[in-house]
């Protein structure tokens, strides 16, 4: 081919300038130059105008999408353009000293060199966590509630009843009246029982224990009613209260104290021997304060002064014995204090959330306590929370009372102060402190 069709060479022209490649993409540097007229040899046909200039390719790390580009087969990846600025991850120092050298490198300095990014190792979700140990703790209560809901019911079902309470009862009150009685039936004890207790092998039952509780808007009221007092017993004369209960059973020992009072029994409980050791040692004992030394063989008694830990062999003897100057009265007011200082440890927090505790009194509550057939396990409970309000210190602990002693050990009864105690009672009111025996 005639001529030079190349001419001289373009300004800037010649090779790369510091062994640099020629960009990628890129065309020479030449391709700028304005384009030259016909040359020989092309029928005076002008040459095609050079390829405009292409832009080169950005780094896979600057695109803001697309595929990445891998490099060819056979060939390595060369490093990273220069100029561009550096990825954050590329940007974090390296720990220098070779291998095993420094702390651990950050993950993300052993990310891919060919510009993709990946992610570190990723932290728990502590809210997906703690949704989970909330599931876990709802499905815990609900598991305690059916369990103690069941266990209740169980108790309920399995408590002993009787017909108590008279369907033809014709005394009114307000508030609520819970009739407690102390029997002293040998029901439920072996020989060795009864000789360790000493509570002797008498057939029958008897009352040792008669007390009202009354509760409602002017507060707790504890009465306790000797068991020598002459009273009319319905149909069968004049006698000592608690033979209404030898005679006739619950039903007429409850007529002949609505009679005598003029209140309305609402509940009745009735505790045997073994119920009341059983509930004592159930609830690991009971503390007291004895003001005087009590030494009593008949009773199995023989107890020093002081405060002390009563265990239930030792406390059925403390509220029986009257081996004391005050005799029957000292004996009802040792049978109401202790009785409250139980029902208070029974109802605390630390016997309530101790199952190696609550289900031991549970159950020796049920077994040996005798109920109305119209009560159930939550009438226990109102007794126990009014027991509780005596105990605290906001109620009221009196006897009833007595005007003098007649025949044969019996107490007669003071008319008027009697019926002022029981009228407040009636009307829901506080009693007079006038109206407090013996």
């Amino acid at each position: 081919m005639a001529g030079d069709f190349r001419g001289p060479p373009p300004r800037g022209g010649g090779p790369p300038q510091g062994g640099r490649p020629p960009r990628r993409g890129g065309s020479p540097g030449w391709a700028r130059q304005p384009p030259r007229g016909p040359l020989p040899g092309h029928g005076g046909r002008p040459l095609p105008p050079p390829s405009p200039p292409q832009q080169p390719n950005r780094p896979p790390s600057q695109g803001r999408g697309g595929p990445l580009r891998k490099p060819p087969p056979g060939r390595a990846a060369g490093p990273p353009p220069q100029g561009p600025p550096r990825t954050r991850q590329e940007a974090l120092p390296r720990p220098a000293g070779g291998a095993g050298a420094g702390p651990p490198a950050h993950p993300a300095t052993r990310a891919p060199r060919d510009g993709r990014i990946t992610k570190g190792p990723t932290l728990p979700d502590w809210r997906r966590l703690r949704g989970a140990g909330r599931g876990r703790w709802k499905a815990i209560a609900i598991v305690l509630v059916v369990a103690v809901l069941g266990f209740g019911v169980y108790l309920d079902q399995n408590m002993t009843r009787v017909e108590a309470l008279p369907a033809d009862s014709e005394a009114s009150s307000s508030g609520t009246n819970y009739l407690i009685v102390g029997s002293d039936s040998r029901d439920g004890l072996s020989a060795e029982d009864e000789e360790r207790l000493a509570t002797g092998d008498a057939a029958g039952q008897r009352t040792d224990t008669i007390m009202l509780l009354h509760t409602g808007s002017s507060g707790s009221v504890l009465v306790s009613l000797p068991r020598d007092s002459t009273v009319p017993i319905p149909g069968h004369g004049t006698g000592k209260i608690n033979s209404a209960f030898a005679i006739g059973g619950p039903q007429l020992l409850v007529k002949t104290i609505e009679a005598a009072t003029g209140l309305r029994m609402d509940h009745y409980v009735e505790v045997g021997f073994g119920g009341f050791v059983g509930a004592v040692d159930a609830v690991g004992g009971v503390d007291m304060c004895v003001p005087q030394a009590i030494e009593d063989p008949l009773a199995g008694l023989n107890i020093q002064a002081g405060c002390q830990e009563l265990d239930g062999q030792t406390a059925l003897g403390y509220v029986r014995t009257r081996a004391t100057p005050g005799s029957d009265f000292d004996r009802v007011k040792r049978q109401r204090e202790f009785l409250s200082a139980l029902l208070g440890k029974a109802t605390s927090p630390l016997t309530l959330i101790n199952p190696f505790r609550m289900v031991p009194l549970a159950s020796a509550v049920t077994d040996t306590i005798t109920v109305d057939d119209s009560d159930h396990l939550w009438h226990l409970a109102g007794l126990a929370w009014g027991m509780k309000g005596v105990s605290g210190g906001d109620g009221i602990q009196t006897t009833v009372p007595i005007s003098g002693t007649g025949s044969g050990s019996t107490l007669r009864w003071d008319r008027q102060r009697s019926q002022a105690l029981f009228g407040a009672l009636q009307q829901d009111e506080a009693p007079p402190e006038s109206s407090f025996g013996p």
